[in-house]
């Protein structure tokens, strides 16, 4: 890879992608307390509108130099053969990832103006508006300083950035929620459990030095290669490793629970974890260091398998909820499952594809998504809803007929669940039909837990369009819901644009992305299957068709669910998510408050403060102290210091006599000691 002195000049605007979301946040931060929402909405969202184009002039650079460059920004570590500098690597990967991010957040950030403005005041705190704003562009930087890094230390930088900016936004209203806590605590969960992973990107990155002696990329990948044979156990010990990091950040089985409670977020923030950022970074990070995966079989077929299986039962799990928002968080899961399953398979291309297409269309439906729940809100407010009591303005049965009501919301809202259902010519299709063709190449098994998830996918997308859009209004609420103003309208339309258009990214037999990619990773081609692409179409019109058989009829609050009498107990497992967050409270959760339990008053009270602390430490300290006191003090010290006294004492009163105060006495004294010392000096 080239330096930046030997390339394109274009690649000197790779700096101000990573500048320009610092600049916005630093404004917002110093100055933005003084200005109007607006304002701040504006200037973050201009501030991502400045490095997506940015990004778009590195990308017209590899045009001219497709081998990338490595652009230095500063000297790092520099601990004996531990040799990091911090440097931009620019290759079609990191590029292709950085519009992206870019692009989507700008016009997630020009909803969130519109959404934040309503959503401020209806949490009765505007304040915190800027607040917002501040995170969610340094959310975007600590994205883009993952996908540009040249090393693992500089990527785990990122990594932990955006692991500490979903925390910040995740419990973004913190006082809300079940108890008062129910925010705060999916913040919390979201962190512990990404921190569960991070510790295996963080072993990873140990045995990578010691095995290798290096951390950067290109170093690492040459001498894993070099070493050949006799390196696959440790290369394997490391992608693995590499798999539970991104097992966490990706939301793949086991590490995925965190991922649906990030619901507790404002919607934009959800729209921005989904979509753009934080979870595409495990899948990045497996395309990253695909040379490893290559080299380690056994640990790229764990990828796949983590990935098809966790897409499957995502996907059932998505059937049975009612949160608006919850449907679309399990089908996050589930389609990072397609994701992590075609970089498994070593499909790279096909999984970053995807990757993109999901960019689009999952951002559209949380954004649209937020904008039904704000209809709701409104219709609310404006006070038809006093029959509903306290009601949950995301509770898809609490809805119906907004077809009408939201007259922008619903047709982007369908374009992006026709192509989360992966129908013909939508993005979503042509993705996912490249990763279920691959793994009809490659691996049968995979291939059938892909398909049967395609299949689920399109049932709980026919679902929600029914539940939302379609029937009469279920309550008074949705009866007078309002549509939404232009500022969150316009990023709706751009993204069921994209989501239309997306799939000529990489279309059978043009191939654009699969060309633009190949200097990053040479994968082999997916060549277009027209009986692959027929069953996941067939399947995408037949689980759409059953959701409208299923749901023609309004299912209530407190109703059963259609879904219910067809499936009987496995409705029940899907409805309680199949009981996998009892599971952890049972095997992790409560076990770990126990020993917290037991460690707090059993070690540290009883046996630490009480036994230890007051028995032995503090009754030693009285004993000491006593003794120093009274024998060593007293008997001691102040006994020769009396004794002292006592002898200066004696001594002062026998030279008393020779105080007499007759001046004749002192005479005959100077004349005795006189001739005492004449004697002494004549006899010597």
């Amino acid at each position: 890879m080239s330096g930046i002195a030997g390339g394109a000049q274009g690649f000197g605007l790779a700096p101000w992608v990573l500048a320009f979301p610092l600049i916005g946040l630093a404004f917002n931060l110093l100055f933005g307390r003084r200005r109007r929402e607006a304002v701040v909405g504006g200037v973050a969202s201009a501030a991502l509108a400045a490095s997506f184009l940015a990004s778009l002039g590195l990308a017209v650079a590899l045009r001219v130099q497709p081998e990338g460059a490595l652009v230095p920004l500063t000297e790092w570590i520099h601990i004996g053969p531990l040799q990091l500098d911090w440097s931009m690597r620019l290759d079609t990967l990191s590029v292709t990832l950085m519009l992206m991010v870019t692009g989507v957040s700008t016009l997630i950030h020009v909803y969130a103006i519109g959404y934040m403005h309503e959503d401020v005041r209806h949490q009765g705190d505007p304040s915190r508006f800027r607040r917002f704003f501040v995170y969610f562009n340094l959310f975007v930087a600590f994205m883009l300083i993952l996908i540009s890094a040249d090393n693992f230390v500089m990527m785990f930088v990122g990594w932990e950035g955006v692991g500490l900016c979903s925390y910040l936004l995740i419990g973004f209203w913190f006082e809300k929620g079940e108890g008062g806590l129910g925010n705060a605590r999916a913040g919390k969960k979201a962190f512990i459990v990404n921190r569960v992973g991070d510790v295996g990107f963080l072993i990873a990155m140990f045995l990578t030095f010691t095995a290798f002696g290096s951390l950067r990329f290109e170093e690492v990948f040459q001498r894993a290669q070099q070493a050949g044979p006799s390196a696959t156990g440790v290369v394997t010990a490391i992608a693995l490793f590499l798999l539970v990091g991104a097992t966490g950040k990706s939301a793949q089985i086991p590490l995925f629970v965190w991922l649906p409670d990030a619901m507790a977020g404002p919607t934009p923030v959800s729209a921005l974890i989904h979509a753009a950022t934080m979870v595409t970074a495990g899948i990045y990070l497996v395309a990253r260091t695909h040379v490893l995966f290559a080299l380690a079989p056994v640990a790229a077929l764990a990828v796949a398998l983590v990935g098809a299986t966790t897409a499957l039962f995502s996907a059932s799990v998505a059937l049975g909820q009612f949160d608006i928002k919850k449907v679309l968080a399990y089908s996050t899961i589930s389609q990072l499952g397609f994701m992590m399953a075609a970089v498994g398979m070593g499909a790279y291309v096909a999984g970053l594809f995807h990757l993109l297409t999901h960019a689009f269309f999952k951002a559209l439906l949380f954004l649209g998504a937020g904008s039904v729940i704000q209809g709701v809100e409104r219709g609310h407010a404006a006070g038809h809803g006093g029959h509903d009591g306290e009601l949950d303005p995301q509770d898809m049965r609490a809805m119906g007929g907004l077809r009408a009501r939201l007259g922008w919301t619903f047709p982007v809202f369908l374009v992006g669940a026709l192509a989360l259902a992966g129908l013909p010519p939508l993005a979503g299709f042509f993705s996912k039909d490249e990763i279920l063709t691959a793994a009809w190449d490659t691996n049968p098994v995979v291939y059938g837990l892909l398909t049967a998830a395609s299949f689920l996918t399109a049932v709980y997308v026919g679902r929600q369009l029914m539940l939302v859009f379609f029937g009469r209004p279920r309550s008074e609420a949705a009866g007078h819901a309002r549509e939404n103003p232009p500022v969150m309208i316009v990023p709706l339309v751009a993204l069921a644009a994209l989501s239309f258009l997306g799939g000529a990214l990489n279309l059978p037999g043009v191939h654009t992305l699969e060309h633009w990619l190949e200097p990053s990773l040479r994968a082999e081609p997916v060549e277009f299957s027209p009986l692959v692409a027929g069953i996941s179409a067939s399947l995408a019109v037949l689980g759409l068709g059953l959701a409208v058989l299923l749901y023609r009829q309004p299912v209530r609050p407190g109703a059963e669910d259609p879904l219910a009498r067809l499936l009987g107990p496995v409705f029940r497992g899907i409805r309680a998510k199949w009981w996998v967050d009892e599971g952890y409270t049972a095997l992790v959760v409560r076990p770990y408050e126990k020993l917290a339990e037991f460690l707090a008053w059993t070690v540290d009270e009883r046996l630490w403060h009480d036994r230890f602390h007051e028995d032995v430490l503090a009754a030693g300290f009285r004993r000491s102290t006593a003794w120093l006191a009274d024998s060593f003090d007293l008997k001691g010290i102040d006994a020769t210091s009396n004794r002292l006294a006592a002898m200066v004492q004696r001594a002062a009163s026998g030279f008393r006599v020779l105080q007499s105060g007759f001046v004749r006495t002192y005479a005959l004294s100077v004349l005795v000691g006189s001739i005492l010392i004449l004697s002494y000096l004549v006899l010597h």
